[in-house]
């Protein structure tokens, strides 16, 4: 649980007097995510996230929350800032910056089926489109700079093949450049554990602590990387088919798109092994953090690179 702020119930009281939403009847820290801490919070006339910021900047947390308030605006299934009696979003408890947004309905589905990937890619390709008309900016800050920057802290931890396969790969995706390539706000995080259905339906699309902007077919590879894997780190044909040709529905694929999806994998892949590098071998001290396995995104990496354009075919994206 990651939890690295402690809150208790008292403080937390305290806190919502600020906020008219009521007074504190639970509080419950959340058994999920390792870069901010969470909590469930229930008051007396809501249910609620607390989420309080161990790194983020104000900068890039006003980014977060006004795209949030505005995915929410244009009837995206996300959570919504509660705004203080200040009429702010971002406050500040036991020093860190604080926020308070709508607990969402629904669970995460962790076998996901071809019903579920349409959904998804559904979901996906409005997030793409509402984001279009949000005036904020933000680059991705766990981009190729930043893979570039830490992988010198990384190698020492790794064997000969992984530091082989790290530094080549690397270097492949700084060789190309995707100027035509459309771009705008991404999650840029649309894993499983992201995503909470309600029944058959999309309850809540959460956690936008790494949304962005940047090339909207990264993330689209991102999602399929989670959602369509196979037990042997391939992506299943009928599940990645289901997401895409539902994100194509709502906004159609480029000919630059179409050529840039076997790299796209790759480097979906690349920024998720080296974030869980990082995290498993230089984390930093908290109370009960969790830092996934690395070898996960290690094996898809390898996958890909492994099965190249070529092996990519009938994933190609629906024309």
């Amino acid at each position: 649980m990651s939890v690295f702020t402690k809150v208790s119930p008292e403080e937390l009281s305290q806190w919502l007097h600020g906020y008219s939403v009521g007074h504190l009847t639970e509080l419950k820290g959340i058994l999920a995510g390792i870069e901010n801490t969470n909590y469930f919070v229930t008051t007396t006339q809501g249910r609620f996230v607390l989420t309080l910021f161990e790194k983020l900047r104000p900068q890039e947390l006003h980014f977060y929350l006004n795209l949030m308030a505005h995915l929410s605006n244009h009837g995206l299934p996300c959570p919504k800032p509660i705004a203080d009696l200040r009429s702010e979003l971002l406050g500040e408890l036991n020093g860190k910056p604080a926020t308070l947004v709508t607990r969402l309905a629904g669970a995460p589905v962790m076998q996901p089926g071809v019903e579920h990937c349409a959904c998804v890619g559904e979901v996906l390709a409005d997030l793409h489109l509402a984001g279009g008309s949000y005036r904020g900016h933000l680059d991705n800050l766990r981009g190729p700079a930043w893979w570039t920057s830490t992988m010198p802290s990384l190698l020492p931890f790794l064997d000969d093949a992984n530091c082989r396969m790290l530094t080549d790969e690397v270097r492949f995706q700084e060789s190309h450049r995707h100027d035509q390539l459309p771009r705008g706000v991404v999650h840029a995080d649309l894993f499983r554990d992201n995503v909470l259905f309600d029944g058959d339906n999309i309850g809540g699309v959460i956690d936008f602590y790494f949304a962005c902007v940047d090339i909207l077919l990264y993330d689209v590879a991102i999602t399929v990387n989670d959602w369509c894997l196979a037990e042997d780190f391939t992506l299943d044909p009928a599940r990645t088919r289901a997401l895409l040709e539902a994100y194509r529905s709502k906004r159609a694929f480029t000919e630059a798109e179409q050529a840039a999806w076997p790299l796209m994998l790759r480097a979906g892949a690349l920024r998720f092994w080296v974030s869980r590098l990082y995290d498993f071998h230089l984390p930093r001290p908290g109370e009960l953090t969790h830092a996934h396995d690395p070898a996960h995104f290690e094996r898809v990496l390898r996958t890909h690179r492994r099965e190249g354009a070529a092996g990519a075919d009938h994933l190609a994206l629906p024309a």
